[in-house]
């Protein structure tokens, strides 16, 4: 059976989001734990209306949860303790249901 020239393009997409996933992590590691600690705030809500919404500091605790810096991360946003396991599992699951469907058309 040939592979046709869209099936072609479709697995090196899936390849490449695939290879997308696995380097996240790996980056966010490398990375220094206080890469995103300055800056100024792009949070829509800190924008508008000068307020702290929930998911505010959530990178920069999840950045300092990732080098296991828990006091600093619940600093941050006491929710990441929370966020960075379902985080996590949602990583893996869509890891795991791409590879499949790549593996699948090959």
């Amino acid at each position: 059976m040939a592979i046709n020239r869209k099936d072609k393009l479709l697995n090196t997409a899936f390849g490449v989001y695939i290879s997308g996933l696995l380097l996240a992590p790996i980056v966010l590691i490398i990375l220094p734990t206080d890469f995103f600690d300055n800056g100024k705030s792009m949070c829509i809500s800190v924008i508008l209306l000068d307020r702290n919404c929930y998911g505010c500091g959530m990178t920069r605790a999840i950045q300092h949860l990732i080098h296991l810096e828990f006091k600093i991360a619940l600093e941050y946003n006491k929710l990441s303790i929370i966020v960075f396991p379902l985080l996590t599992i949602i990583w893996f699951n869509e890891l795991k249901r791409n590879y499949k469907k790549f593996k699948s058309r090959t």
